[in-house]
């Protein structure tokens, strides 16, 4: 059995759908479970509705069209119009009108998740049903009654156990009907609502279906060749990896690699299942294995640039070192208010961290830190992390820059620079 995950990119259009329905028809011989994302910058647009609706915005019906408009572009190129997948998706887009009807919820994050995850349930929905128009039999599946959480809504934990309890009762057995066609990013509460595993989650969602089914493999299509050194949008000249081991991976994706979701890794290590990533546009590519036994070789450094960070430093109001109470203190509103270090530097007199700017959170983190610290932070700031690095790469990566923060290690370094 194998697992197919296809990102945002890869169904963005009608022909990137058709697309997706040629590589599944090669593998018509395996049992295939297909793990699909929101189509193009779906989220984006979704993420933009929420907020216009939590601020009370007058555009929020306009934004809501748009998306409408979108999907409904796609499918009219794709299908006749007395399709039954127009109703299906009309009814999909309905969650987002009840929530919209009524007053804000004063939890940001519980409405992100409840109006961000339409759009895993639509792009499926027009999978689904293309796949079978082109003759290939397919089955929807809603994932929420299967990868189970807790209520820890936009950062869902799965609930191991009984996610793979309830995978391991039902799929098989659909397996064995045909093609499966789900969402990523997305699971469910014991109350039936709905919470996402963190941007990029698709990858996480394949590895948990995976894990718990024992495939034979993941892989994840993407719109590049494979995993590369660096992101080729912001970097020239980077180059492919063949194969790399679980061990570099995770660390990778740790410091912020977008090709795969951090949390993506250690199941399939734990259950021996080799990660591939390939290229949608080319199937036949040999694109990038992850596995157990692999002999990683780096002929540049690994480059990973996370921008929108916001560097923050606290300090004692009583002038005072800071102590392990201290950082128990900041440790424990970091972890209520949800927000991840990605780099951190303690002194005498101060502690300094640099983490993804998310408004909503870092207004509040930043009035429980005031109370007892005094605070001062940068915005726009970026985070460089180079593993393998070499002096001449790190000259080349701070010409023109200010270095806010600096930490070495034996085979990385991490900049904070604006």
């Amino acid at each position: 059995m194998l697992v197919f995950k296809f990102g945002g990119a890869s169904v963005k259009d009608a022909d990137g759908v058709v697309n997706l329905a040629s590589v599944v028809k090669k593998f018509e011989g395996d049992q295939l479970l297909i793990v699909v994302s929101a189509m193009g910058k779906t989220t984006n647009a979704l993420e933009k509705l929420t907020k216009a609706y939590f601020n009370d915005d007058e555009d929020v019906h306009s934004i809501f069209d748009e998306i409408k408009k979108y999907h409904y572009s796609i499918m009219e190129q794709l299908f006749e119009p007395a399709d039954a997948v127009f109703d299906k998706v009309a009814n999909t887009f309905v969650e987002i009108d009840w929530v919209i009807e009524d007053e804000p919820h004063d939890d940001f994050d519980f409405i992100y998740d409840q109006v961000v995850s339409i759009g895993e349930l639509v792009s499926t929905r027009i999978v689904n049903a293309y796949l079978n128009k082109a003759g290939l039999k397919s089955n929807w599946l809603d994932v929420r009654g299967y990868v189970l959480t807790d209520n820890t809504y936009r950062e869902g934990a799965v609930q191991w156990g009984k996610t793979c309890a309830a995978i391991q009762k039902d799929i098989p057995d659909l397996l064995n009907k045909g093609i499966v066609v789900t969402q990523g990013f997305i699971g469910g509460t014991s109350e039936n609502f709905t919470t996402t595993l963190g941007r990029e989650g698709s990858d996480y969602t394949a590895s948990i279906l995976a894990s718990c089914l024992g495939a034979e493999s993941v892989t994840t299509w993407k719109d590049v060749p494979g995993i590369l050194n660096a992101d080729p949008k912001l970097f020239d000249d980077t180059v492919k990896f063949d194969e790399l081991s679980y061990t570099e991976a995770i660390e990778m994706t740790y410091y912020g690699a977008s090709v795969i979701h951090p949390k993506t890794i250690k199941p399939l290590q734990n259950a021996k299942i080799p990660l591939l990533v390939k290229p949608f546009s080319d199937p036949g590519a040999p694109g990038t294995i992850i596995h157990e036994n692999s002999a990683n070789l780096f002929i540049k450094p690994v480059i990973i640039l996370k921008s929108n960070q916001v560097l923050l430093s606290l300090s004692a109001k009583d002038y005072s070192f800071i102590s392990e109470d201290h950082l128990s203190t900041i440790f424990k509103l970091f972890a209520q208010n949800h927000v991840k270090v990605n780099i951190m530097q303690t002194s005498a007199l101060s502690f300094s961290v640099c983490f993804d700017l998310k408004e909503e959170r870092f207004k509040k983190l930043l009035n429980e830190l005031s109370v007892d610290f005094k605070a001062k932070y940068n915005h726009n700031v970026s985070l460089i992390t180079v593993r393998h690095y070499t002096p001449a790469s790190l000259k080349e990566l701070t010409a023109g820059k200010t270095v806010l923060l600096e930490q070495l290690s034996r085979n990385t370094i991490q900049l904070a620079v604006k």
